[in-house]
């Protein structure tokens, strides 16, 4: 059992130049090649000088061979085929620090960021992941989803160091590796798209809590190297496929229900839901609803995010 939670250390804003190896980055990549190679050199300029993990998904664009050549410090893993999200998985097993930071092929963490979230993960034991803010380049604003992070309506323990969070971004977060592990990672059957909600919920499940941290920061910088319809897909056959397989029955109907009725009604809609309901024996063979405190709390965020900006099934 973890110990009590301690103390959070306030924020230091110097940016240390010692390296910090508490800490390993996971990116997962296809096909962008020179998004990845981009975040890699800034990866690689961090203080904190982080190992870092490529999983190649399968890229048919010379990515890997570009990776091994210019990036020869970097542990490159070739599955040969994409196994989507789970190839975070597969780079997690290599992992020997006590913290993995993931990271898409198209951001990068901030200078300092990864040695705050370190000491916050030192300090609370409790504390399974702890999520950044997004600044969108080249813009430098602020990714609309950290709006929904800073006023998430989950209530937490005092002692949390920032709100406390239902789900996080895979993309900017920072997460324990034993408590990754325990839970046995991103589960298989969702492939890539939401997948972060399922574990979240299986994270809250067995006792830990999850935070998002303002201190912290992650920058995106947008591929256009991406299918948004496709993308629409999975993400609501996901959701479906997390409601069906954590959510309780009535609640299950309720979500589904609601999503009915608010998905634009178009081809891209249909196919979601025909490839959710292909599933459902898999799904309801692995069935294993949460109990109803745990349900309350996923109610309460599933009526903020039908309030929010940052979430609709368009594209």
């Amino acid at each position: 059992m973890p110990e009590p939670p301690l103390e959070t250390p306030a924020p230091d804003r110097a940016v240390q130049s010692a390296p910090d190896g508490r800490t390993t980055v996971v990116v997962i990549t296809k096909d962008r090649r020179a998004e990845l190679l981009r975040t890699l050199g800034m990866l690689r300029d961090l203080p904190e000088r982080p190992l870092v993990i490529v999983t190649d998904n399968a890229s048919g664009d010379g990515t890997a061979e570009a990776v091994a050549r210019r990036f020869p410090e970097v542990v490159l893993l070739r599955p040969g085929r994409n196994p989507g999200a789970l190839g975070r998985n597969l780079a997690v097993r290599h992992v020997r620090t006590p913290y993995v930071a993931f990271c898409d092929d198209d951001t990068w963490w901030e200078p300092g960021s990864l040695r705050h979230a370190a000491d916050v993960l030192d300090a609370q034991p409790l504390l399974a992941a702890v999520t950044a803010g997004i600044v969108v380049e080249p813009s430098g604003e602020e990714d609309p989803i950290v709006a929904e992070l800073r006023d998430s309506p989950l209530s937490g323990p005092e002692w949390l160091p920032g709100p406390a969070l239902g789900s996080f971004l895979a993309a900017a977060t920072v997460i324990r590796t034993d408590a990754f592990g325990a839970v046995g990672g991103f589960h298989p059957g969702l492939w890539f798209g939401g997948e972060e909600e399922l574990l979240a919920t299986d994270l809250l499940r067995r006792g830990w809590w999850l935070s998002y941290v303002p201190a912290l920061t992650t920058h995106h910088a947008a591929s256009t190297a991406r299918d948004s319809t496709a993308r629409r897909i999975v993400g609501l056959r996901n959701t479906l496929w997390f409601t069906w397989l954590r959510r309780p029955l009535g609640p299950a109907l309720r979500r589904t229900g609601y999503l009915l009725r608010t998905v634009p009604r178009d081809v891209a809609s249909l196919r979601a839901f025909a490839h959710a309901v292909a599933g459902l024996p898999w799904v309801l063979g692995q069935r294993d609803p949460v109990l109803p405190e745990l349900e309350a709390r996923l109610w309460t965020l599933e009526e903020a995010q039908r309030a929010s900006t940052a979430r609709k099934y368009v594209g």
